[in-house]
C-alpha cells in the first residue's frame, strides 16, 4: 500500500471523491461489511465549529461473522469496532482511502486468539482496496 502508518494502510485511487465513497461502499460490501456508522467530518466541522474543511468521511465498517467471533474471544473488543475506513481529498486534490489497520488495533488487547481474526479482517480490506 502506497499510504501506511503503523495503525492504517491505504491508497490514492484515481477517481473523485463522491465516486470514491461509493465505490467503496459496494467494495466493502462484496467482502460481507455492512456500514454500522457515517460521519461527514467536513460537515460536522461546518455544524459545530464553523470551519471549513476538506471532503472526509469516516465509515464504520462491520463483517458481523467476524465481529461476532472476535465478541467470542474478548467481550471488550467493542471498544475497537467497528473498522474504520476514512476517505478524504488530499492536499494535493487526489482523493484518498485509509483504512484501520485491524492487526494492530487488535495487537492491542494481547489476546492471541484475535490474532488469526485480525489477520483475515486485514486479507479482506486490502481485498477492497485492491478493488478500487
Amino acid at each position: 500500500m502506497e499510504l501506511t502508518t503503523s495503525y492504517a494502510f491505504g491508497k490514492t485511487v484515481d477517481i473523485p471523491y463522491a465516486e470514491a465513497v461509493a465505490r467503496v461502499r459496494e467494495e466493502l460490501a462484496k467482502e460481507g461489511f455492512g456500514i454500522m456508522t457515517e460521519i461527514d467530518v467536513k460537515g460536522k466541522f461546518k455544524e459545530k465549529l464553523g470551519k471549513e474543511f476538506r471532503d472526509y468521511v469516516i465509515l464504520g465498517a462491520c463483517n458481523p461473522a467476524m465481529a461476532w467471533e472476535a465478541f467470542q474471544r474478548e467481550l471488550g473488543i467493542g471498544t475497537l469496532l467497528p473498522c474504520n475506513v476514512c476517505v478524504y481529498t488530499g492536499d494535493d486534490g487526489a482523493t484518498a482511502v485509509m483504512v484501520m489497520d485491524p492487526v494492530a488495533a487488535l495487537g492491542l488487547i494481547g489476546n492471541p486468539a484475535l490474532t488469526e481474526l485480525a489477520g483475515l479482517v486485514r486479507q479482506k480490506l486490502e481485498r477492497v482496496l485492491a478493488n478500487l
